[in-house]
C-alpha cells in the first residue's frame, strides 16, 4: 500500500476494544463506516441501532441526551446547539400534528418571547400570553386559543414565579395540547416536568447542568410519543451539538447535583440578608413565605430546595444607578448568563429583556432598578460581602 494511501488509512476504523473508557470519548467523525452497506442501509432506516453520519447521531452526543433523559427521567433526548434552538425545535415538534397555536407563560425569557413573536409567529403560528400561575387564566386563554401546545418555565426568569406544573399537564392533556416546561432554572434536582405530565422538558446545558461556563449547548427530553418527531425533525434541522461540548457538558452534568445544592443554600442565605438591607427595596427568591406562589413551591419543590435564583430591586435605582452598583462588584460577575460556579448578576433591562418594550417591561413587573443574581458555589458570606460594599 502507497505511503499516501496509508497516511489517509492507517489506524482509522479499528474494532472497538474489549476494554470500554470509563469517561465517554470525544468522538469527531463526520461519518461513519459499517461492516456492509446492508448494514448502514438498516441503519439509515432506523432498523437498526448504530452512526452513520453526526447530524443523525453521534456517540458522544448519544451518551451525553442518555444522562439527562435518565435525571428527567424521560424517553429521549436532542442535545442541540444552544437553549434556543432546543426549545424551538420542541414547540416544533410539539406542533407537527397539532394546532399551530401556542400559549404561552406572560413571564418569560427575553429571547422566548422574541422567539415566538419574531420567529414563530410570521411563520403562521398563533400566539397567546396569560399567567401560568393562574389557572383559571390559562383555562380561559385554552378555551379561546384552542392552543396546539403550552409553554411555561418551571421558575420564571427573572421574577422567579412557579406554576403548578401537575395541573398544567392535566389542562394540556384535557384540550389535546402538549407541554413543554423550560426547567433551566428549577433543573432536575427541583422538578423533573415529565413526571408531572409534561411532553417536554428543555434546558440550556450551559446554565447549571454543565456549570462552568464553558459550554453553550441546549438539551430536549422527551416521553416517546413525541421522541420520534423530535429526531426526524433534527435529521432535517441539524441543529445538534458538537462532541466536544457533548463531552463538557458530560463532565459538567456529574457535579451538578452537588454543585445545586450548595448554590440553594447559598441563595438562601443571601435572599435573607438582602431582605434586610436598607438599600434592597424588594426581594424576590422563591424560598421566601410570602412568595405569591409559597404553597405551590412548598407542594413541588424538594424540602429546603429553592434554586439558586434571587433578583432584587435596589431602592429608588435607575439605569445608571444600577450600572455604578454593578461596577462595584469586585467577586461577582457582572455578565450574562447563569448558573456557573461563579455567582454572577444581569441587568434584564439591559440584557435579557432588553428588546421588550419599557411599557411591556413595566407590565410584567421588571422595572429599571430590578437586578437577577445567580448565586455561586463560593463561600456565602464573601458573596454577601461583595453586595453590601457594592450596595454601600
Amino acid at each position: 500500500m502507497d505511503l499516501n494511501t496509508k497516511a489517509v488509512h492507517a489506524g482509522d476504523r479499528k474494532k472497538a476494544p474489549a476494554q470500554i473508557p470509563i469517561t465517554t470519548p470525544i468522538h469527531t467523525a463526520a461519518s461513519y463506516r459499517c461492516d456492509s452497506v446492508d448494514e448502514l442501509d438498516r441503519i439509515f432506516a432506523r432498523q437498526e441501532e448504530g452512526y452513520c453520519y453526526a447530524r443523525y447521531d453521534n456517540p458522544t452526543n448519544a451518551a451525553l441526551e442518555a444522562q439527562v433523559t435518565a435525571l428527567e427521567n424521560g424517553h429521549g433526548a436532542l442535545a442541540c446547539a444552544s437553549g434556543m434552538a432546543a426549545l424551538e425545535i420542541a414547540m416544533r415538534a410539539a406542533l407537527v400534528d397539532r394546532r399551530r397555536s401556542i400559549l404561552a407563560a406572560d413571564a418569560l425569557y427575553g429571547a422566548t418571547i422574541g422567539l415566538l413573536m419574531n420567529v414563530l409567529e410570521p411563520s403562521g403560528v398563533s400566539v397567546r400570553f396569560a399567567d401560568a400561575c393562574s389557572l383559571e387564566a390559562m383555562r380561559a386563554a385554552a378555551a379561546e386559543t384552542k392552543p396546539g401546545c403550552i409553554l411555561v418555565e418551571s421558575i420564571s426568569n427573572p421574577l422567579l414565579r412557579v406554576p403548578e406544573l401537575d395541573k398544567l399537564a392535566e389542562l394540556a392533556r384535557e384540550i389535546g395540547a402538549a407541554l413543554i416546561v423550560d426547567n433551566t432554572f428549577a433543573t432536575p434536582l427541583l422538578e423533573r416536568p415529565l413526571e408531572l405530565g409534561a411532553a417536554f422538558s428543555v434546558h440550556s446545558l450551559t446554565k447549571y447542568l454543565s456549570g462552568h461556563g464553558d459550554v453553550l449547548g441546549g438539551i430536549v427530553v422527551s416521553g416517546p410519543e413525541h421522541y420520534d418527531s423530535l429526531r426526524a425533525l433534527s435529521r432535517a434541522y441539524g441543529p445538534v451539538l458538537g462532541p466536544f461540548e457533548s463531552y463538557l457538558a458530560m463532565r459538567g452534568i456529574k457535579t451538578f447535583p452537588l454543585r445545586m445544592e450548595r448554590q440553594c443554600a447559598n441563595a438562601c442565605r443571601v435572599a435573607a440578608r438582602l431582605a434586610e438591607h436598607p438599600k434592597v427595596e424588594r426581594v424576590y427568591f422563591t424560598g421566601d413565605p410570602a412568595h405569591p406562589d409559597a404553597a405551590t413551591i412548598r407542594r413541588m419543590f424538594p424540602a429546603g430546595l429553592y434554586g439558586a435564583m434571587v433578583s432584587f430591586e435596589v431602592r429608588g435605582a435607575g439605569r445608571q444607578e444600577i450600572f455604578d452598583f454593578m461596577n462595584r462588584l469586585k467577586m461577582v460577575v457582572p455578565a450574562t448568563s447563569l448558573g456557573d460556579v461563579h455567582s454572577m448578576m444581569l441587568y434584564p433591562v439591559m440584557s435579557s429583556h432588553r428588546e421588550m418594550s419599557p411599557k411591556a417591561r413595566e407590565r410584567v413587573g421588571i422595572r429599571d432598578s430590578l437586578v437577577r443574581l445567580s448565586v455561586g458555589i463560593e463561600a456565602a458570606e464573601d458573596i454577601i460581602g461583595d453586595l453590601e460594599q457594592a450596595l454601600a
